[in-house]
């Protein structure tokens, strides 16, 4: 019997092992964007929370009238609370550093907690064919008032 070339096998391991590497890399340095937006957002939406929750104790009418519960918390109110969380990130720049960041404002159901949602496109920095360009990103925070 004769004996085969095996010429270019070499070749091909090495072509489909530096595709497979590269494959990697680009899901992990895009996994590593995704987390840092993440983060970068969970820190706008702690501070919006806090600011629509503190909106609600500087508020007199809620202080010396109903507004109190039985274990001395603020019941605040949506459009306040909405209001104090779009002021602030005006204040922070948060629509510069985050384009495309959109949020929403809900309170609790015991309507003492601030419940602030946002999200933001990252552009994914490396893509191979077949995924997406863009990955949605978001973060969740809520923030509560009680008086001491």
């Amino acid at each position: 019997m004769g004996r085969r070339d095996q010429t270019g096998q070499m070749s091909l391991l090495i072509v489909g092992l530096a595709v497979v590497l590269m494959t990697a890399v680009a899901v992990v340095v895009d996994a590593t964007a995704a987390f840092l937006q993440r983060q970068g957002l969970a820190t706008v939406a702690d501070g919006a929370a806090l600011a629509g929750a503190d909106a609600g104790s500087r508020n007199e009418a809620d202080l010396y009238g109903d507004g109190l519960t039985g274990d001395r918390r603020l019941r605040l109110r949506q459009q306040v609370a909405r209001a104090a969380v779009a002021d602030h990130l005006e204040a922070t720049g948060a629509s510069a550093a985050y384009p495309g960041l959109r949020w929403t404002v809900t309170l609790a159901d015991d309507g003492d907690s601030v419940v602030v949602r946002v999200s933001a496109p990252l552009d994914l920095p490396l893509t191979f064919p077949g995924a997406p360009e863009t990955a949605p990103v978001s973060a969740t925070a809520s923030a509560t008032v009680r008086l001491d």
